[in-house]
């Protein structure tokens, strides 16, 4: 692949601005400076990076991220009362050309306003589709804080059911368990709207924080602070997907 299609490839503009990037001397290849757009690139190369401007990328054909989403930012490219997640995100990630589909990476589903927690981003629509589809049970781990103390039967009634006003089909929890008296580690394999504050709510309590902690076999680092991003590794990508990890560049301690 050539450098200047590499660049477009990854997000940083436009083809012509992406040669300009480089006649001007800001990209540098595997460490080297490089100022010809035709230069071949070997992507196929785990270890391949390049820099654009002072920093460090690795290639990416697909992006999988995981972001630690803060509370007050909505999931939203067009966000209305609250910052957009995509904020805290550079411009390559945003601009990445997606085929058929809007630009950049897109979130996985969607977390509330004053939701916390992980949140998958990725540019793979097949990707998406899966950590989605209410067929796969993709589990999804929940940390609630309770506004009343939590009753042995509150957690019957979400492990065996409740009906919520949209939907005549009473939804059940995967796995409930109280944890402190007003805490509770919650885990749903479907994506209602609202539906673990309304779960709670059937039951006679109200949710007062909620943080998502695990996505399938994937936990939140708890060194990856609140608005911090990093790309996923072949290992992190597999445990989602429940396969055995395949060639991918490592991810790094990278904390953005």
């Amino acid at each position: 692949m050539r450098l200047d299609e590499l660049l477009f490839t990854q997000g940083f503009g436009t083809r012509r601005v992406c040669a300009g990037l480089i006649q001007q001397g800001l990209v540098s290849m595997q460490g080297l400076p490089c100022d010809d757009p035709a230069t071949e690139c070997p992507v196929e190369d785990p270890a391949f990076n390049f820099t654009v401007q002072g920093q460090r990328w690795p290639y990416r054909r697909l992006a999988y991220l995981m972001l630690h989403k803060p509370a007050g930012t909505e999931c939203s490219q067009r966000p209305g009362a609250w910052p957009s997640i995509y904020t805290l995100l550079p411009a390559p990630l945003r601009q990445r050309p997606a085929p058929g589909k809007t630009q950049g990476v897109q979130a996985v589903g969607r977390l509330d306003q004053d939701t916390t927690g992980l949140l998958l981003l990725s540019d793979d629509g097949a990707f998406i589709h899966r950590m989605n589809s209410p067929r796969h049970h993709v589990p999804k781990v929940y940390e609630v804080t309770t506004r009343h103390p939590v009753e042995a039967r509150q957690i019957e009634q979400l492990l065996s059911g409740v009906v919520l006003m949209d939907d005549p089909q009473p939804v059940r929890a995967a796995a409930c368990e109280a944890v402190a008296e007003h805490r509770l580690l919650l885990t749903l394999t479907e994506g209602k709207y609202h539906q673990v504050k309304r779960m709670v709510a059937a039951v006679g309590n109200r949710v007062e924080a909620l943080h998502r902690s695990r996505i399938g076999g994937l936990a939140l680092p708890a060194d990856l602070a609140p608005g911090q991003w990093c790309w996923l590794d072949a290992e992190q990508l597999a445990r989602l997907q429940g396969k055995q990890a395949t060639a991918l560049p490592p991810a790094g301690n990278q904390r953005i």
